[in-house]
This record gives structure tokens, sequence and C-alpha cells, in this order.
């Protein structure tokens, strides 16, 4: 989740970090509130999800809310204990990473979008775009070596 001017962003990615849900929420919103529309739809669109990943923050209710009207297991991903400063979580460093490649789109450094629909809509733009390149990727790019594509041009 995300938040700029007076929004958030929620974004459901799969184990690759391509983006498969996004919702734009007003600020006001709970997480919490805004996680059940979330896992709603996710269901509805994809039935074949069983296990969601999530912060800790939606421990407790949430994941007992998931179970019995979803039929989804919600795992949560805690912070280790006695760990001062920023901690990478297992699993959740893929989101955090997807919401950083759609926020490289410089047109999402700030939501000028009126209407909450048009946002995620671009949102959505902009994850099909890093997802067909990310698809379409001919050989896995290490740093410090060109492209295939580059090498290959005469």
């Amino acid at each position: 989740m995300a938040q700029d001017n007076g929004r958030k962003r929620h974004l459901v990615v799969d184990t690759k970090g391509l983006p498969l849900f996004v919702m734009v929420t007003p600020a006001d919103m709970t997480d919490r509130d805004a996680a059940k529309e979330v896992l709603s739809r996710l269901r509805l669109m994809h039935p074949e999800f069983t296990i969601a990943w999530a912060d800790s923050g939606y421990a407790g209710q949430l994941v007992t809310w998931a179970k019995r009207h979803l039929d989804l297991t919600l795992k949560t991903v805690s912070r280790p204990k006695n760990t001062p400063g920023f901690v990478i979580l297992p699993r959740l460093w893929v989101v955090e990473r997807s919401l950083a490649w759609i926020m490289h789109a410089r047109r999402h450094a700030r939501d000028y979008e009126r209407l909450i629909q048009h946002s995620e809509s671009l949102i959505t733009w902009a994850a099909i775009t890093l997802m067909t390149r990310r698809i379409t990727r001919r050989t896995s790019r290490r740093r410090g070596q060109p492209d295939s594509r580059e090498a290959h041009r005469d």
C-alpha cells in the first residue's frame, strides 16, 4: 500500500511481482476495510488462489474473516523482534518492489487524477507495460551485461 495526495494504493502481486489487482481508496478508509474489499475482489477474479501474504498489521480478525467468508488463508509476516531500523520482510519485499516499478513511471510520482477510477486505470496501464516488458524479455539481464537484443544489433 502506498499513499499520495489523500489516496492509498493497494496492490496484489504474484510471487514474481507481477500485479494482479490494483485498487485505489480515499486516505480516510482504514487499511483493514480496504483489505476486505481487495481480498473479496481478488477471490472473485482469481478463485484458484488459496493463500495470500500480508503485513502483520492485518493479523487478527481479518485472518479469521478471510478464512470464514472467502476460504482464503491469510498468512501474516511479522517483523523480527528487537530489530531496529529497516528490515526486509520475506514475501512482502516483492510488493514493495512492484510499487517501486510502478512509481518509476514519472506520472505516478504524484496522483494528478480527479477520479479514483482514472488513477486505478493509469496504475493498471503502467503495470501492464511492466508485465509485458518482463514477460517478453528474452534472457535475464545481470548488472553490467547488455540486454541480449542490444548484443545482436549490427
